[in-house]
């Protein structure tokens, strides 16, 4: 005898998991809904659905995912499928329907998976999971790297003959898409400097048909802060209301809250603090509004940049550590910031804590709740001095990315950040003798010994 299972809402207004061997139980009848998540293994006869809240902490350990459906499996599963059975003729036209936009799903209603391009197991199970990690998220889409989110947000939302409004400095990947692509395709691309709110503020009400503006703040590499409150205050007085997208790679999602603030996307490179141990590549966006995030899949299907089931699994398995990892960094960084301010051979060290200008003291004190693990240090002798800090190092790594759980010292200038011009590299405040630090969870002391020994010598 063969079995199906279904999740349906009963007239009881609960939820429940029915396994059965009727040829049409993976119908709901009262709202005509077909199962999705919790169809992906055999399980349990009847379970009903948590209906209580949890904190987050404890809900992206449970959300998305329930044992009992995957032969009682405390973890998901790697579901490496290319393709999905439909349980019914019916059941795939509708699921094509909803993907191709011609209906609108009902509540909380998601049609029936199809093909792995457009979506899949692992990758429904890691978005419902991320959401809990990122305050005020309802819904969130995973790619394949963070450039693939940032280039996916401005191919879906930026239209034919409106604008981007991004800060400088950005990520230098960022910076290098927007010349190479999204200008050569006819976008108009502005930059106003990052921390500036009233330029910000100006830029927007000035330009004739924004329709996107990105912020990225802290700025990679100088920390520069910009006000989130104040940019989406802006966006909301212009009346073609451009959309705020916020790289929060740096301090999210732990310790900055965009979508709190007004944003309408907080962007993310997974590959750095939400991955955390530079073994994997991914991207995401998570957003209130669930037409933005539909938005977003369907550019992402056409594009083919979804993240690969067992990258999904990978970094799920991360999501609980998230925070315990990033508490860590930043309590080392803030250690290691300020006994390396005292150091004869630093002309500057650029750390939150650290920050003396009034205006980013008060952008940090309203939208951050830590200083994170990022540290710029301007060392003495300019390049030559920059460079001979890097070789001296043993067990911080000269390489670059961020967030991971062992240190990674870069210079910006020529690396991270050197396709950029000798215009952009003075307005964004990018100087030879730069060294950003991403630190991690070594014990701070032994890293303040080598980091003062590479200095000395």
């Amino acid at each position: 005898m063969r079995f199906a299972i279904t999740w349906f809402k009963c007239r009881d207004g609960r939820d429940y998991i029915v396994v059965c061997d009727a040829p049409n139980a993976c119908f709901n009848e009262v709202t005509g809904r077909v199962a999705l998540r919790r169809r992906f293994a055999i399980g349990a006869i009847i379970m009903a659905k948590i209906s209580y809240r949890v904190r987050p902490e404890t809900a992206v350990l449970t959300k998305g995912f329930d044992p009992a459906l995957s032969v009682g499996s405390a973890r998901p599963p790697v579901y490496r499928s290319s393709t999905f059975v439909f349980p019914s003729p019916e059941a795939a036209e509708r699921a094509f329907a909803i993907v191709l936009g011609k209906i609108s799903p009902v509540d909380e209603d998601r049609p029936d998976l199809i093909y792995a391009r457009l979506n899949h197991p692992n990758a429904e199970i890691l978005e419902e999971q991320l959401v809990p990690l990122e305050r005020g998220a309802n819904f969130a889409a995973v790619f394949n790297s963070g450039m693939a989110a940032i280039v996916t947000v401005m191919l879906s939302f930026l239209e034919r003959g409106g604008s981007l409004i991004y800060t400088q400095p950005l990520y230098g990947g960022t910076q290098h898409l927007i010349h190479q692509i999204i200008e050569p395709l006819g976008f108009v691309a502005h930059a106003v400097p990052a921390g500036n709110a009233r330029a910000l503020s100006e830029a927007i009400e000035r330009c004739e048909n924004p329709r996107l503006v990105l912020i990225e703040t802290p700025a990679n590499p100088t920390l520069m802060m910009t006000d989130i409150a104040q940019a989406a205050a802006a966006v909301r007085r212009h009346p073609k209301r451009p959309l705020l997208a916020v790289d929060n790679t740096l301090l999210g999602p732990t310790f900055q809250h965009p979508l709190t603030c007004g944003a309408d996307l907080a962007i993310y490179s997974a590959t750095k603090f939400i991955g955390g141990f530079s073994d994997l590549l991914a991207g995401a966006v998570l957003a209130v509004d669930p037409e933005l995030i539909q938005t977003l899949t369907g550019m992402r299907a056409l594009l083919g940049n979804i993240l690969q089931a067992d990258e999904c699994w990978i970094l799920d398995s991360r999501l609980s550590t998230v925070a315990l990892r990033m508490n860590r960094q930043s309590k080392n960084a803030q250690r290691i910031a300020e006994q390396l301010a005292k150091h004869p051979r630093v002309s500057r060290v650029i750390y939150p804590s650290l920050f003396t200008d009034p205006e980013q003291i008060r952008i940090r004190d309203a939208q951050t709740d830590y200083p994170g693990s990022l540290v710029s240090l301007e060392i003495k002798n300019g390049k030559t001095g920059a460079f001979e800090f890097l070789r001296r190092l043993k067990i911080a790594k000269n390489a670059v990315s961020l967030g991971a759980v062992e240190t990674l010292v870069c210079h910006p200038m020529t690396t991270t950040h050197s396709e950029l011009s000798a215009q952009e590299f003075a307005a964004a405040g990018i100087t030879e003798s730069l060294v950003r630090i991403s630190v991690g969870t070594e014990h701070w002391r032994d890293l303040l010994d080598e980091f003062s020994r590479a200095l000395d010598a």
